[in-house]
C-alpha cells in the first residue's frame, strides 16, 4: 500500500505560470523520500500540496487509496505532520504548551489535555532535545532551539506521514545529525513515512531511500541517492562543478564542491 499517491498534479499562484508542473509519483509506507533541488523549483509548494494548504489545479492526490481533498483539515492532521521551514510565533507559549498543540488532532472537542498527551509530549521533548526548555517561552530560544520544538510538536500527533521543510534549518552539525537519526529510527522502528526537503546533498544520501530531485517545477530524476546524485546531474541542475564519490563509512554518494 502506498502512503501517497500523486497523479499529474500542477499548481501555480498564477494560474498561467505553474510551480509545480505534471508531477506524478508514489511514496511507499515506512519510506524516507527526501526533495532536493535549487531555490524555487516547486520542493515548498509541493510539501504544502500534499498537506492540502494548497490545491492542485490538475491531477489528484490520494491518502493512502482516498482523494485528499475527501478528508477534513482535522483528519489530515491525524495522519500528516508538517514541518515548515519559517516557524514564526509571536506569543510567548512555553515550550510544553506549544509542543502539546501537536495533540489537538486527536483531542476530541476536549479544550484540555489528558495525562496520554503530557506523557507524549515529554517523550517528544525528550527526543529532540528540547525537555530542559519545557517551561521557557519559545520567544526566548535561538532559532535552532525553536526548530526543535517545532519538530516536537509534529511527532506529538503521532502521525503517519511527516513533511519536512529543511528540517536541518537554523541548527548546528550536531543537532542536524541528531535529527536525522531521531527522524530516521522513528522511520525504520514505527514505519514513519518521511518527506523532507534538503538542500544538505549528503545528508540527503546518507538517510534517504530514495531522492527526487526537482527543477523548474518538475522531477530531473527520482531514484537511489546513487542514481540520482550523480556528479553530472548535480553540476547540470546546481550549475556547480562536483565530485561525488562513495562515503567511507556508509556508502552513500558523497557531493564534494570543486574549487
Amino acid at each position: 500500500m502506498h502512503a501517497i499517491t500523486v497523479d499529474n498534479i500542477s499548481f501555480g499562484y498564477d494560474p498561467a505560470t505553474p510551480v509545480v508542473r505534471d508531477v506524478s509519483f508514489t511514496v511507499r509506507r515506512g519510506e524516507f523520500l527526501s526533495l532536493v533541488g535549487p531555490n524555487g523549483s516547486g520542493k515548498t509548494t509541493l510539501l504544502r500540496l500534499l498537506d492540502r494548504i494548497f490545491i492542485p489545479h490538475r491531477g489528484t492526490i490520494l491518502l493512502g487509496d482516498q482523494p485528499l481533498s475527501k478528508f477534513s483539515r482535522t483528519a489530515i492532521a491525524r495522519r500528516i505532520a508538517f514541518v515548515p521551514q519559517d516557524n514564526s510565533i509571536q506569543f510567548p507559549f512555553t515550550v510544553a504548551e506549544i509542543v502539546l498543540m501537536g495533540r489537538a488532532p486527536h483531542s476530541g472537542g476536549m479544550a484540555f489535555e489528558n495525562a496520554h498527551d503530557r506523557d507524549v509530549a515529554g517523550e517528544m521533548m525528550r527526543l529532540t532535545d528540547v525537555a530542559g526548555f519545557a517551561d521557557q517561552p519559545v520567544t526566548n530560544l535561538s532559532g535552532g532551539e525553536r526548530q526543535r520544538v517545532f519538530i516536537a510538536r509534529a511527532l506529538a500527533q503521532q502521525p503517519e506521514i511527516i513533511l519536512l521543510d529543511e528540517p536541518n534549518a537554523h541548527l548546528d552539525i550536531a543537532h542536524q545529525v541528531d535529527m536525522f537519526r531521531i527522524i530516521k529510527r522513528l522511520n525504520t522502528v514505527s514505519g514513519l513515512t518521511v518527506l523532507s526537503v534538503s538542500h544538505d546533498l549528503n545528508l540527503a544520501a546518507a538517510y534517504s531511500d530514495r531522492i527526487a530531485m526537482m527543477v523548474g517545477g518538475t522531477f530531473a530524476a527520482l531514484g537511489t541517492p546513487a542514481e540520482v546524485l550523480t556528479g553530472e546531474r548535480v553540476h547540470e541542475v546546481f550549475r556547480t562543478p562536483v565530485i561525488v564519490d562513495t562515503h567511507p563509512v556508509h556508502g552513500a554518494p558523497r557531493v564534494s564542491l570543486l574549487g
